[in-house]
């Protein structure tokens, strides 16, 4: 079986890439960070989703010798110029804390900043970037896809499903947020989703395996 290496400890966001992948593709074991060796993972530095994926899966490369798919992924309000964009995960700036309790202070905070908005101008979209680092004999060989999710950001946290902002976040055409939609639906319309099924194929040639027909 072949073996590619998803760059992140989020396993929620382990869970979501393994099962979209798994839909496209067959004979491969993706593994996370932490089942394999420790290294030094590189700081999100970049100005760009794309950036910090690249950094990501080139650092996985280097540490590991396996291919490796990193993404980066955030939201993007219109409101706030893009913002928080790139820098989503780290919002109201909580450090040291499990990951719930940093996804509600990014929630909370989100909705303050927003608190004045009118509905008609809380639109947002979640965009991902995922970046594919294969190691050949000569040189590491990059692949990229992108997702876009629009939607708008609604004034309450609602859903015990997602992570991140899923809670306050509705898609276009629903009336839920993405943390109510069932796993299957939320899938078939994610930012994430989108980027990994257009990488899929990428990903089943690389490694020797073949797509799922028709997905």
């Amino acid at each position: 079986m072949s073996r590619v290496l998803l760059a992140s400890r989020n396993r929620k966001k382990l869970d979501e890439m393994r099962r979209i992948l798994a839909e496209h593709m067959t004979g491969v074991e993706v593994v996370g960070l932490d089942d394999v060796a420790p290294y030094d993972e590189p700081a999100e530095t970049e100005p760009t989703f794309h950036g910090n994926a690249r950094l990501k899966a080139l650092a996985a490369v280097a540490a590991t010798g396996l291919p490796a798919l990193a993404d980066d992924s955030g939201l993007c309000v219109a409101a706030l110029n893009g913002m928080p964009g790139v820098l989503s995960a780290r919002w109201a700036g909580v450090t040291g804390a499990d990951q719930a309790t940093k996804d509600r202070a990014n929630n909370e905070l989100l909705l303050a900043q927003l608190a004045d908005v009118p509905d008609e101008r809380r639109a947002a979209e979640f965009r991902c970037a995922v970046v594919l680092a294969v190691p050949t004999p000569d040189r590491v060989v990059e692949h990229a896809a992108e997702g876009v999710m629009s939607g708008r950001v609604i004034r309450e946290l609602r859903g015990a499903g997602g992570f991140g902002y899923d809670v306050l976040f509705c898609a276009d055409g629903h009336e839920v947020t993405t943390a109510e939609l069932p796993t299957g639906e939320k899938d078939a319309i994610s930012h994430r989703g989108r980027a990994l099924r257009a990488i899929a194929p990428v990903v089943a040639e690389v490694l020797g395996t073949e797509a799922e027909p028709g997905r």
